[in-house]
């Protein structure tokens, strides 16, 4: 068996300058607790974003101010061109619909096939599509991610990585122009996250969807991540490729690679 090294060959840069998503000085507290402390950053369309950080660290509230489910304090949200703190509900709305999750244990509605999971979530983005569009649509995201048999499984007959599969399914069924991930290989033995890793390389270069990857897994980040970012007590602690951070002088950043 080839090891990660060998199956996966490292992300290309791409090769656009223009800045996609940008943080701008963007606070957030609740209460007392400032978890985000002025940060700013840009993706670049078609980046592969990672964001690291131990738990509090606030990866996940950026991401809630980034979709409009938790409002800033200060600062600025751009995505592509347009500040999102200063949309209404229904503005927001508009730009979610341009994103697919990837939530860390898949989300699936229990109740419903594969088939009819992905269908709900389609129909809900575009209501002008008839059957024959939906169904299309459905074997093409499953194709994708290597599932097609199992379009008529209920989830509970799916193994956690073929829901995280799943799930990514469904976030691609819409063609999102941003897929946020959330733990992609959380709670995933090695050989199943290292697919998860290989399934985040190839969508990237198929659909050229601009990324953020919320991880734990270094791993992971090292190899889904185009760029990295580290998140300590709400402020950006590090930033670079994989190998910049790797091989940082700040004693903090170093222990973080030595967990």
């Amino acid at each position: 068996m080839k090891t990660i090294e060998q199956n996966i060959t490292p992300g290309y840069q791409n090769p656009l300058d223009k800045s996609f998503i940008e943080f701008k000085n963007v606070y957030k507290a609740y209460g007392d607790n400032k978890v985000l402390n002025g940060i700013s950053f840009t993706i670049k369309k078609g980046e592969n974003l990672v964001i690291l950080g131990r738990s509090g660290s606030g990866k996940s509230v950026a991401v809630k101010c980034l979709v409009g489910l938790t409002k800033v304090d200060q600062g600025e949200i751009i995505i592509s061109g347009e500040d999102i703190t200063k949309l209404n509900e229904e503005g927001l709305n508009r730009i979610r619909m341009k994103i697919g999750f990837l939530f860390q244990n898949g989300a699936l509605y229990d109740s419903m096939t594969v088939r009819q999971n992905l269908a709900f979530t389609l129909q809900h983005n575009n209501k002008s599509l008839n059957e024959n569009e939906v169904e299309a649509a459905i074997k093409e995201a499953l194709q994708n991610v290597g599932l097609e048999e199992a379009i008529d499984k209920m989830p509970a007959e799916l193994s956690g990585g073929m829901r995280k599969r799943i799930g990514l399914a469904r976030a691609l069924i819409i063609k999102p122009q941003i897929i946020i991930y959330d733990e992609p290989t959380g709670g995933l033995d090695t050989i199943t996250a290292r697919e998860i890793i290989e399934l985040i390389r190839s969508i990237k270069l198929k659909y050229n969807a601009t990324s953020i990857i919320i991880t734990h897994d270094l791993t992971c980040a090292k190899y889904t991540g185009d760029r990295i970012i580290i998140l300590k007590d709400g402020v950006i602690k590090a930033e670079g490729s994989y190998k910049d951070i790797e091989n940082s002088e700040d004693d903090w950043v170093k222990s973080f690679f030595e967990q």
